[in-house]
């Protein structure tokens, strides 16, 4: 974790879940607190009308915020961070859902962290991505996607099984490491660790590790284990018969239909996404708090506590 960069931040954007409870009030909040601030503000266009007089549609590309604020839970910041891909912008993400395990703060703390974050009091994680290309059958790059959590390679529809085949090395030399049939594949950064990948058995990562993991999804053997791999390193998911109902899903969000001919190969990102912390909120605060890892034992139910 570095230090932020305080004072330079002197226009926000603001990217909100638009099912989001009172959104017209908390987008107005935000707008307001950053206009008392001298911040000028940038909001999605589903929740542009709510804003305060003066707040601009968000375009990350032709005017490119000093900070995103993202407004809701996980899959909001998700969202924002694929606005950023490739930029140095810091997110700050402030949860309004249940989980919120990526988030920094929570909705009562809307105007405490942009004070936070003016004096530089907070630091930034940088999060390295993922880089997924769909290739042809003669290695021709045919799409491009980028994720901060995960890509999955999975069937779609009910209760059906895929027949993969795992590669792995450095970029266009990968090895085979072998092939299983299941319903799919997540290949995750330490970030999405504890997301999809956690839910199908895999590892808990720490987000400073420089690694990969390939979790299977629901094998057809007990000789497929999640393998965790170096983040120098490539992996490649190959169908192993001729499939029509293949996906590739980028964080639980977007993607696309595979082609019978088509591959995928995974890779760590350019640009890291670099993700505003403050000093309290520490990792395995979180897992302890939000997902109850490795909690204590009661007192009540008559065993010895430390």
């Amino acid at each position: 974790m570095t230090d932020g960069p305080g004072t330079s931040v002197r226009h926000i954007g603001v990217v909100i879940r638009p099912d989001a409870p009172d959104l017209g009030r908390i987008v107005s909040e935000l707008a307001e607190a950053a206009a008392a601030r001298g911040l000028a503000v940038s909001i999605e266009d589903h929740a542009l009308s709510a804003a305060a007089p003066g707040a601009r549609a968000l375009d990350p590309v032709a005017d490119p915020p000093d900070l995103m604020v993202a407004l809701g839970g996980d899959g909001t910041l998700l969202r924002a961070s694929r606005m950023l891909f490739g930029s140095e912008t810091p997110l700050l993400g402030i949860n309004l859902g249940n989980l919120g395990f990526l988030t920094a703060a929570g909705a009562r703390e809307v105007e405490s962290s942009l004070d936070r974050i003016l004096a530089g009091a907070y630091g930034v994680d940088r999060r390295f991505t993922l880089r997924a290309v769909v290739h042809g059958p003669d290695g021709e790059e045919r799409e491009v996607f980028h994720a901060l959590n995960d890509m999955v390679v999975h069937k779609a529809g009910a209760a059906r099984v895929a027949r993969l085949e795992i590669r792995v090395g450095p970029e266009g030399h990968e090895e085979e490491v072998g092939s299983f049939s299941g319903d799919g594949v997540i290949i995750a950064t330490p970030t999405g660790s504890t997301a999809y990948n956690l839910s199908a058995g895999g590892p808990i990562v720490v987000p400073r590790m420089e690694c990969l993991t390939v979790t299977p999804i629901c094998p057809f053997t007990l000789a497929v284990r999640p393998l965790v791999v170096p983040s120098s390193e490539a992996v490649a998911v190959l169908a192993l018969e001729r499939d029509p109902s293949l996906v590739l899903t980028v964080d639980g969000q977007d993607g696309r239909w595979l082609e019978e001919d088509e591959w995928v190969r995974v890779a760590r990102g350019g640009t890291p996404l670099h993700l505003v912390q403050f000093p309290e909120r520490t990792f395995f605060g979180t897992l302890r708090r939000k997902l109850n890892w490795a909690a204590r034992p009661s007192s009540e139910d008559g065993l010895h506590t430390l």
